[in-house]
């Protein structure tokens, strides 16, 4: 994909600024049976589970997957005597990291058919639709799927990223399937019935995929992002779409739905209590908000007086806003906090803003809510090493604090289950979303031409074979979010100290990766990385482009650059500066929100 002119960029803008009507069938909206896609990947005959073990391709070369995502559509039943049943407007998306390698599809009418049809990729008005429409939960929402190409337009339909050895030196492939051109179709002629809910289980294999395809080092790198003219993206998606095969067919029960926001708490807001607007910006994928702990102007109000508090804290010295400077977008200006008993923390204190948009929290996404994120920072050790019980019994003697209390929550008690809701509501009501770079966007603001060349590179692949030097940031720092929030390792050392999400999961293949923090505001937030290693934005350019090391873990977006580095100029990487620095929200442009709304980043 080529580099975007800043006409075209306001015009993205424009064409983000409205949100259109949803074209989706939901689940339990049509009558009829459900019917399930099952995918297995394999390798050959063998299942393949994502991270993979090392396997050997035709070639005798050893690789390892990372990553296999792919989004189907416009699934198509063929009726033993040849009818059509067309699914449309149903979509699934496909991640074999996180097991969603099923599709299930609605409103199926039973009987017996002889043939099955689907497409990976989405039809253009989908494809280039505004990816803010889609509700939280659904296939296409960016947050879900992870696929959506941002700036350039439209999604990547297929992603199959991973590393492999050349020699004594472990490099990347990254091949993202593309455009509408790419559009692949899978068919199959197989007798199945329809009787209930109805599984089908397929195989992708995976070999069968690369057979054609030896891996290659040196400048050309192992990468394909389906641009004009890439022979490599054709010839895989012909691969891809040649790779299936049918398992089986029966009746399926389907499993038990499992919470994903934990229990529910038995809190809730007071009676006379204002509900808050959450406005999700133009461009936003839709979040997901917890359904438990409803947003209102008293809850906010009573959680931005508790990160202010540092009566919350073990010693009385210490509130979350010592280490969340708000001038600094709620970030600290040192590389590892203090806690409250003078203890230094292990990694830096990440930004707090757009956490509405985040499944986990932290730099190893340990917490998967932000009330036990800003539980775990009120006892831990080596942050407010606090008692909350008895933090909680000080504070309920403050007339302050239980009018505040009654207002959130209707009575004045304060509980520790409530002083962490109310957190979360102000954690969640900060929103960065309006910088010189968004109003350029929208047509309010010019980039100078710097700050535009600056974005030109984020937003170009490094692909030195074909002709483009970009900065390649785009990969893992897309979209309006600045951030694809997944966990990589981006090659600080050979052998990481820290674990990572390694730390949690303890699974090998995650050692040394952290969660990708987002770019907005990122000229207020220095120093930077998990351990404030670098001092200025500067320092953070230079690294990626050539400081990178190559270690076990290395992320294949980075491992598919050469060994030198990506080669940017001096004059191309101070232009990414300029343009990261746009990225710093302004003061706002339009009245103050009532008392009690969203406190301004």
């Amino acid at each position: 994909m080529g580099p975007l002119t800043f006409r075209g960029l306001a015009q993205i803008g424009r064409r983000l600024g409205g949100l259109v009507g949803l074209w989706f069938v939901a689940s339990g909206s049509l009558a009829g049976a459900e019917l399930t896609l099952m995918v297995e990947p394999r390798w050959r005959q063998e299942a393949l589970t994502v991270p993979s073990a090392a396997v050997t391709n035709d070639a005798g070369q050893v690789l390892r997957f990372t990553r296999f995502a792919a989004l189907l559509s416009e699934v198509t039943l063929v009726r033993a005597n040849g009818d059509a049943v067309r699914l449309e407007g149903q979509f699934g998306a496909l991640d074999a990291e996180s097991g969603r390698l099923a599709f299930t599809l609605h409103g199926v009418p039973d009987g017996d058919y002889a043939g099955l049809e689907f497409r990976i990729g989405l039809a253009p008005g989908v494809n280039h639709g505004d990816p803010g429409r889609w509700p939280a939960g659904h296939a296409l929402n960016p947050l879900v799927n992870g696929l959506h190409w941002n700036w350039q337009g439209g999604y990547v339909f297929a992603a199959l990223e991973g590393t492999w050895l050349d020699g004594a030196t472990q490099r990347g492939f990254l091949y993202h399937l593309a455009t509408d051109e790419r559009v692949m179709a899978v068919r199959f002629q197989a007798r199945y019935d329809v009787r209930g809910d109805t599984g089908i289980s397929l195989a992708l294999n995976l070999a069968r995929v690369l057979a054609a395809h030896p891996l290659q080092a040196g400048d050309a790198g192992e990468s394909t992002h389906s641009s004009p003219g890439d022979l490599l993206a054709p010839q895989l998606a012909n691969s891809l779409e040649r790779a299936w095969f049918w398992l089986s067919s029966g009746p399926r029960t389907p499993p038990r739905p499992v919470s994903t926001t934990g229990d529910a708490s038995t809190v809730t807001a007071g009676a006379a209590a204002t509900p808050y607007a959450f406005v999700v910006p133009a461009g936003f994928p839709q979040p997901a908000l917890p359904t438990d702990n409803a947003l209102t102007q008293e809850g906010i109000a009573l959680g931005a007086a508790l990160f202010r508090d540092p009566r919350l804290s073990g010693p009385g010295n210490q509130s979350c806003a010592s280490c969340h400077n708000a001038a600094h977008a709620f970030s600290d200006t040192v590389a590892v906090s203090l806690g409250a008993e003078g203890r230094p923390g292990k990694r830096n204190a990440m930004p707090l803003f757009n956490l509405a948009w985040s499944a986990t929290y932290g730099w190893d996404g340990r917490q998967t809510r932000l009330r036990d994120q800003a539980l775990a920072a009120w006892v831990h050790e080596d942050e407010m090493h606090g008692d909350p019980t008895a933090a909680v019994a000080v504070l309920s003697r403050d007339p302050t604090v239980r009018t505040r209390v009654t207002a959130a929550f209707g009575s004045p008690e304060l509980t520790v289950e409530r002083a962490t809701l109310a957190l979360e509501q102000f954690l969640l009501s900060l929103v960065a979303a309006d910088s010189t770079f968004d109003r350029a966007v929208e047509g309010r603001a010019t980039l100078t031409a710097e700050e535009q060349r600056g974005f030109e590179l984020f937003a170009l692949e490094s692909d030195p074979a074909r002709g483009r030097r970009g900065g390649d940031c785009f990969h893992c720092h897309g979209g309006r979010l600045f951030t694809d929030s997944v966990w990589r390792n981006n090659g600080l050392d050979l052998v990481p100290g820290d674990p990572g999400r390694a730390g949690v999961t303890g699974v090998t293949s995650d050692l040394g990766r952290f969660k990708t923090p987002s770019l907005r505001n990122v000229a207020l937030t220095a120093p930077y990385g998990h351990d404030g290693r670098f001092a200025t934005l500067e320092d953070v350019v230079a690294h990626y482009d050539h400081g990178v090391r190559r270690s076990a873990t290395l992320d294949p977006n980075l491992a598919k650059h050469p060994d030198a580095g990506l080669g940017l100029s001096a004059e191309d990487q101070r232009a990414l500066v300029a343009f990261l620095r746009t990225l710093t929200d302004l003061p706002p442009t339009t009245p103050a929100a009532p008392a009690g709304g969203s406190p301004s980043i």
